[in-house]
């Protein structure tokens, strides 16, 4: 139990902090309610699930020890991410369409379930720090814990994973009901300054790289 307490502490510890997966799950909670949502959460545990996984098979050393890795990653992130920002912004409130009355929430998404997935798993697989928090950080976390601990330590990780998002998708469900369109909208410009914030952080850090 203290080997899975400490696994959970510290998977929670590196994913509830604000970032692209956090916002894009919070994102189809609020515009299209917990079905729709829940794709997402299925899309992203499942993507956490497979870097922590190659982290401990010891991708972690493969990115520390080649040169190349950190920048590649930066750069697709910092395009990919603006390209949803900017992509937010401008199609603010479009993906929502008048649902009937007395319906639960202010509206329906437009879009498919395989459209959730593929940009759950870009924002996911794209995002420079969520590949090094779970590959580099959990991964180095699980191979540094003793032989048998290993397995419930890494279990420990991936629960806060998959809970932080259900949790994320549920409570962006329920408070849907209480929005309006226009305020939904407001959130979708939000979510695409913060990975617009995020893409610049990405471009300081590629500078200090080339710098260095």
């Amino acid at each position: 139990m203290t080997d899975y307490l400490a696994g959970l502490l510290l998977g929670l510890g590196l994913i509830m902090p604000i970032g692209p997966q956090n916002v894009f799950v919070v994102s189809q909670g609020l515009a299209a309610g917990l079905p729709r949502a829940l794709w997402a959460v299925l899309a992203a545990g499942c993507c956490d699930t497979l870097l922590i996984v190659a982290g401990f098979a010891g991708v972690s050393g493969l990115i520390a020890t080649v040169p190349g890795v950190r920048p590649a990653l930066l750069v697709f992130g910092t395009v990919f991410l603006t390209y949803l920002g900017v992509r937010s912004i401008r199609t603010a409130g479009g993906h929502l369409t008048v649902g009937p009355p007395g319906g639960p929430g202010p509206g329906a998404a437009v879009g498919s379930v395989r459209q959730v997935i593929g940009r759950t798993v870009s924002v996911s697989l794209l995002n420079p720090h969520a590949i090094l928090d779970m590959v580099g950080v959990i991964g180095a976390a699980v191979i540094a814990q003793p032989a048998d601990s290993r397995a419930t330590f890494a279990a420990g990780t991936l629960s806060a994973s998959w809970t932080w998002f259900l949790i994320l998708a549920v409570g962006a469900a329920q408070a849907r009901r209480f929005l309006t369109p226009r305020t939904i909208a407001w959130f979708d410009r939000l979510s695409g300054a913060i990975m617009l914030v995020f893409a610049g952080y990405f471009v300081v850090e590629l500078t200090h790289l080339a710098a260095g």
